[in-house]
């Protein structure tokens, strides 16, 4: 099939060298413009790196792109990772229209940051759509769903790049072969069931010892490792990346309070929070690098009886 694909980074690259791979003619590739000072979008440094055609729009509404897809004579758009807008006039150029990939269970997680927020709330299971593209966000009928489970202990990195990510690709291969032969149902999303969420972003990655222990875990997980959830520390931002947690079980066992380092090991240190207690194993203090907390703790930066959030 000849495809034109519209994406961006690592995904949308995965995406290009899977079509590539089994044969089918990419005709072009529409990347976003990088910001000025930015590196070369993986996307885009790979399309030039086979010679494809490179088509960059500040808006895919212009006339310029709607043209530049014309002139593609695709029979069907792949949009993988796509951040701009895409017009039902821009989608509906190729002769089988246009699909999308979306790292939720839709209709459940439309947006953004549709990985980070089922993590947070303790999910158990996530997955992904692929769908038609419409002029509501994340709303259109869906031609194929992927789930996956959330284990207790997973992260955005580990959903993502472990299972999201291989899957989705894949997804849009199988997805793009049922709709190019005719053989897909579309199903229109149920309203009832719809949720939007917006950005993870650091305001929401800020962590509050007086939560529950749960919901502070799950905060640190689904912020791993972007955008890093984050703390105060006599200053300055202590990002917390990798952690274990512990529930307390009886009153004896409290120790300390909200947000106070109340034990520390030549590994680890344990934050107290409602219901339990946060074991650190790797952080980023302030402007320095991600390092074990091991490290930190040798470094003299992290010590028993500190106070976190303050």
């Amino acid at each position: 099939m000849r495809v034109a694909i519209i994406g961006q980074q690592d995904f949308g690259k995965a995406v290009l060298e899977a079509f590539l791979a089994r044969g089918d003619q990419v005709a072009g590739v529409f990347c976003a413009p990088e910001k000025p000072g930015a590196r070369v979008d993986a996307l885009k440094a790979a399309t030039q790196e086979k010679g494809l055609p490179v088509l960059q729009f500040a808006s895919l509404k212009s006339d310029e792109a709607r043209a530049a897809m014309k002139k593609l004579n695709a029979d069907i758009g792949i949009m993988a990772f796509v951040l701009q807008f895409a017009p039902q006039d821009f989608v509906s150029i190729p002769r089988q229209g246009m699909i999308q990939y979306h790292p939720s269970l839709l209709p459940k997680y439309r947006g953004p940051s549709s990985i980070n927020w089922p993590i947070i709330r303790g999910d158990t299971k996530t997955g992904l759509s692929i769908f038609r593209p419409t002029d509501g966000l994340d709303e259109g009928p869906l031609i194929l769903q992927k789930e996956t489970p959330i284990g207790p202990d997973d992260t955005l990195g580990s959903v993502y790049f472990d299972r999201l990510f291989p899957m989705g690709v894949k997804a849009m291969l199988e997805a793009a072969d049922l709709v190019v032969a005719g053989k897909h149902r579309e199903t229109v999303q149920d309203e009832s069931q719809a949720s939007y969420e917006g950005w993870c972003r650091k305001a929401e990655a800020r962590l509050n010892w007086a939560n529950h222990v749960d919901f502070i875990y799950n905060t640190i997980r689904g912020c791993n490792p972007a955008p890093g959830a984050w703390t105060a520390l006599a200053g300055q931002e202590l990002q917390i990346y990798d952690a274990r947690k512990h529930i307390v079980r009886t009153f004896g066992a409290v120790k300390g309070k909200l947000g106070e380092v109340v034990e520390v090991t030549d590994k680890s240190f344990q934050v107290s929070a409602q219901g339990g207690r946060i074991e650190v194993l790797r952080a980023k203090l302030g402007e320095g690098k991600k390092l074990a907390a091991a490290e930190l703790l040798s470094m003299g930066a992290i010590k028993a009886g500190m106070l976190l959030g303050a």
